[in-house]
């Protein structure tokens, strides 16, 4: 059977191989922290450390520093990363001292090598800006006894910020915080400090901010944002809707500008907006029970050519984010944490998006690895199921998606 979508054989073939070796590409970060080494006698290094963490993704059992500290003792561990035995104190000095920003080379690399997926909609390649959905998650670093003592502090625990780009089905970015979502730590200033050319931003309302429209705009990148009912709009002009649009759930389509003249204290946006009126039908739970009734949404973007039902279809794609970070906590484990620094935590995830990426790389952009494909990939990582078996699998789900439904 040949293989369909834009991954080759050998491309695909590349990508499962890079399962069992994966030192090569953290080899660039030897010389991180060496510099404090004045004695020339450090055994553990950076890419040893990346490694280590690697591995208990694909190796659900380990979970702990102390369990990196025993896995390092075994021989077979030691010969595929190439490091002797870690010591506890030596794990957890290095999740300090080590640079977690090195990693961002290797995310970058890895993502590279990721095309578009074939079953994105034409309508979002041709916008002429990446589509990006952004969202932040909570990561719980105390035991829930601890947690309980401290139910009344709001700053326990981290926060996770992350872009997803809609078409490569891929994380983009990632970068933690502290979970009390205030000053630098806050969902609107990550996403400030983060900002790049030529995007599309999809956001939820965490992120209405007038200043944030603006800067979103002045770094040459767009934005859809849902917003609450309740806020002012000056609308201008009133757009006719296609038919399209109206089978999307458009109610209205207006351009004009948010925020009332008489608030002087804030920024208000600097460029002419579309608001859109957007009405879902009742969402059914698993209950089996409905809303009795329509309930409506309000979107605010500065794409003032894009169709209508273009926008929606935006707004509907934000929801991969949060698959992708329900993915990230119940397959790949990051509900527990090795370290209770914020560099280790970054480390940490800088080192799970590597994994989601090398994942990515394996099963192919035109294939979703399920829970399990990915349990395939860890026993193959192990080196418990053959080359051919995986393949094997790899293709049959990829047959199953060709078959009409």
């Amino acid at each position: 059977m040949a293989w369909v979508g834009p991954f080759s054989v050998d491309e695909r073939l590349a990508g499962v191989r890079s399962l069992q070796r994966f030192m090569p590409l953290l080899a660039r970060l030897r010389k991180e922290g060496c510099e404090r080494d004045r004695a020339g006698n450090r055994d553990l290094y950076f890419d040893h450390v990346c490694g280590l963490i690697l591995l208990t993704f694909f190796n659900p059992s380990l979970e702990s520093l102390r369990d990196l500290n025993k896995a390092s003792r075994l021989k077979q561990i030691k010969k595929k990363l190439g490091c002797s035995e870690a010591s506890l104190g030596s794990l957890s000095e290095s999740l300090r001292v080590f640079d977690p920003e090195r990693l961002v080379e290797i995310i970058q690399e890895l993502l590279g090598k990721l095309p578009d997926s074939p079953a994105a909609d034409e309508r979002l390649k041709s916008l002429g800006r990446i589509p990006t959905a952004v969202d932040g998650t909570l990561l719980l670093k105390l035991p829930q006894i601890t947690q309980a003592c401290f139910a009344s502090r709001k700053d326990w625990g981290w926060k996770f910020h992350a872009h997803f780009e809609v078409l490569r089905g891929a994380p983009t970015f990632g970068r933690v915080t502290d979970a009390s979502g205030k000053g630098e730590a806050s969902e609107k200033a990550v996403l400030r400090k983060s900002l790049q050319a030529d995007r599309c931003y999809i956001t939820d309302r965490n992120y209405e901010q007038f200043s944030l429209f603006n800067a979103i705009v002045r770094a040459g990148s767009s934005y859809v944002c849902r917003v609450r009912k309740d806020h002012h709009f000056a609308e201008e002009t009133l757009l006719e809707r296609s038919p399209e649009a109206i089978f999307a759930g458009v109610q209205e389509d207006a351009l004009g500008k948010m925020g009332s003249e008489k608030s002087q204290r804030i920024e208000h946006p600097d460029h002419l907006q579309r608001r859109l009126i957007v009405k879902l039908p009742p969402h059914p739970k698993r209950t089996g029970r409905a809303r009795n009734e329509d309930w409506e949404l309000v979107l605010v973007t500065d794409l003032l050519d894009a169709p209508a039902e273009v926008i929606v279809l935006l707004y509907r794609f934000r929801w991969l984010i949060e698959l992708f970070f329900r993915w990230l906590k119940c397959v790949l484990s990051c509900r527990h944490l090795v370290s209770r620094s914020e560099s280790g935590v970054q480390i940490q995830m800088y080192c799970a998006l590597i994994a989601c990426l090398m994942i990515q790389l394996a099963t192919g952009s035109d294939l979703k690895p399920n829970q399990w494909t990915y349990k395939l990939l860890c026993l193959y990582q192990q080196g418990l199921v053959d080359e051919d078996e995986l393949i094997q699998h790899l293709e049959e789900r990829i047959a199953a998606a060709k078959q009409p439904a």
